[in-house]
């Protein structure tokens, strides 16, 4: 029986190391550098030099099988530590992405679609407070891409055993069993015009829940999120609009959802220089039911790595605030470099 378990383990790890053998991959880093001049209205600039770094280190590699294996570590402004994220390509089943959570997995990726040319509406310095959707992307996930879907459509499920715990190093946990968070899913799809037979249109949408620890006095249910967005390209100009909708789940406090809607139109004036316009509205379900609204006339010259863009942007009600101050002004130049 030793023999035969010995047997049974070597054939076992040979098999394994078929498995798991890849070929030489890559490993490259980008980056960039955006430097930017905010000026606001009727509130305290400060300092209004802003500047953001970032860097992402990329490898992929393929698997001896067929499979492909692609990372991405990416750190974001003063260098700070961002995301984590592996994707293995089985062919014929599709991708299967493990993420370290924050933001760009599941519906989160859908929080603001409509067309920009360079920033959602609320994006472009001014702290609106807006709310979207976000599902379970705070948390390390599972997001799973099949490919056997027709073409022009895109389908996305992602999986997290905790939405309030995150970027987790090897052999370690994140997230408290305290917490009101617990598992979450997030579907996700997107429709464009090899599938729908109009070149231009696309149609997306997506779901969302979060289960809740209901032991909580605040809590009576699971965080909810859902929306729903088309938009259609023609020539040099591209249109669309956005809807969505967040359900706390709770019972009382600042607000139990959020229901948002927004659109966003652009013109490519040629290859290099695009203006647009943004709207996004939010309303607040409470008491109150105080309406933040963000909107952003955007221009974008864009030669090889270099990016200039100017935003003129307001924001009403912000943080869902009707008292003094709270609407904001800004102009925001933006310069910025990728290498």
């Amino acid at each position: 029986m030793k023999n035969l378990k010995k047997i049974g383990v070597s054939a076992l790890c040979g098999s394994l190391a078929a498995i798991s053998s890849a070929n030489a991959g890559d490993l490259s880093v980008t980056g960039g550098v955006d430097m930017s001049w905010i000026s606001k209205d009727d509130t305290v600039t400060g300092n209004p030099i802003g500047m953001g770094s970032n860097l992402t280190f990329s490898g992929s590699g393929e698997l001896e099988n067929g499979w492909s294996v692609a990372l991405s570590v990416a750190h974001a402004n003063l260098n700070a530590y961002s995301n984590t994220n592996v994707t293995i390509g089985i062919p014929g089943l599709g991708d299967i992405r493990v993420d370290q959570g924050v933001s760009g997995t599941g519906i989160d990726r859908m929080d603001d679609m409509t067309p920009n040319v360079w920033e959602e509406a609320y994006g472009t310095g001014l702290s609106s407070g807006i709310v979207n959707v976000a599902g379970g992307s705070a948390g390390t996930g599972i997001e799973y891409t099949p490919s056997m879907t027709p073409d022009g459509m895109t389908m996305r499920l992602f999986w997290t055993p905790n939405a309030g715990g995150s970027n987790a190093g090897d052999k370690g946990g994140s997230g408290s069993q305290t917490g009101i968070a617990k598992g979450g899913w997030d579907a996700t799809v997107e429709l464009t015009g090899d599938l729908l037979g109009v070149d231009g249109l696309t149609v997306y949408g997506g779901v969302a829940e979060v289960e809740q620890d209901t032991g909580h006095a605040t809590t009576e249910g699971n965080k909810q999120d859902k929306t729903a967005g088309i938009s259609y390209a023609i020539n040099r100009v591209k249109a669309g609009y956005q809807w969505s909708r967040t359900d706390l789940g709770t019972t009382s406090g600042v607000a139990n959802a959020y229901d948002n809607d927004g659109y966003g139109v652009t013109f490519n004036i040629n290859d290099d220089l695009s203006i647009g316009y943004n709207s996004w509205k939010s309303e607040q379900d409470n008491a109150t039911n105080v309406e933040a609204e963000a909107s952003s006339i955007q221009v974008a010259y864009t030669s090889g790595g270099l990016s200039v863009r100017l935003a003129e942007a307001e924001v009403d009600n912000s943080n869902y605030s009707t008292a003094a101050g709270s609407d904001v002004k800004a102009t925001t130049l933006s310069v910025a470099l990728a290498f």
